[in-house]
């Protein structure tokens, strides 16, 4: 019996595998496309085969496809899930309950519903989870430690785990467009690319870490960095004047209404 399943080892299937294998090699790969899940196994050390197998022999089962396949791929496995009671299906599909991925599959399956972000490659993941109520506190905890690696493991109901979604799970690529525009800023400025690139991004890096670690508000640590007359405070007024605050909150509210899409199709 393997510990961890995964079906679909595409970005985020493949960085959970990865972060997985930081406390277990007892996995079990497989994909739509078998050479991916061949060379992804090589690299973790662990095994592959096909969605069978994982459904047969894994304790915890990511279903790592997307949204509109998920129907799909679980009806293919139900003659062999029916026979897995214990089975514990983890799903990170954007826009679909437990209560849906249950209906798919045929039967009231313990499941955890996680939502994680792409930096979980490098342990520095945001994950959302909510258990279903037939998950016993000791198999929480388990895959809780065993996926400790990932990064942040943070509890969330799940009528807003779309919500959270929008904001930390398609948040990194908001973040990679606020540093690729920062960077540009120093680079008109003459800096080169990769110099203002790796400015940019430790700047980000940094600045979240004080947010994280310090007592004070976003607002205060803003007025803190904006000295009266100085230079970032002009900086400050360009971003209020093109209404950047807002146009953030919109991409996240544009990205909350396509989960909720997502769910109902």
């Amino acid at each position: 019996m393997y510990t961890f399943g995964f079906i679909g080892t595409g970005n985020m299937g493949g960085a959970l595998a990865k972060a997985a294998a930081k406390s277990t090699k007892n996995i079990l790969l497989a994909d739509h496309f078998a050479e991916k899940a061949e060379t992804l196994a090589a690299q973790l050390g662990c095994d592959c085969g096909d969605n069978l197998a994982v459904i047969k022999s894994c304790r915890y089962v990511f279903l790592g496809v997307k949204p509109q396949m998920m129907a799909e791929m679980l009806r293919s496995v139900r003659d062999v899930i029916c026979c897995r009671e214990d089975i514990v299906l983890v799903t990170m599909a954007a826009g679909l309950s437990i209560e849906t991925i249950r209906s798919m599959a045929g039967w009231d399956y313990k499941t955890i519903r996680i939502m994680p972000n792409t930096p979980v490659e490098v342990g520095e993941g945001e994950i959302l989870y909510s258990p279903a109520e037939n998950v016993a506190p000791d198999e929480l905890e388990e895959f809780l430690t065993l996926m400790q690696y990932a990064g942040k493991l943070t509890a969330i109901p799940e009528r807003l785990m779309d919500a959270g979604c929008s904001l930390s799970g398609c948040g990194p690529a908001f973040v990679f467009k606020f540093i690729r525009a920062l960077a540009q800023g120093g680079i008109d400025a003459g800096i080169g690319e990769a110099t203002a690139i790796e400015l940019a991004a430790q700047t980000v890096i940094g600045a979240a870490k004080l947010l994280t670690e310090s007592p004070l508000d976003p607002e205060t640590l803003i007025k803190n960095v904006c000295s009266p007359g100085g230079s970032t405070i002009e900086g400050v007024k360009s971003l209020d004047a093109d209404n950047f605050e807002s146009t953030v909150a919109k991409a996240v509210a544009a990205s909350y209404k396509r989960n909720l899409e997502l769910g109902k199709s």
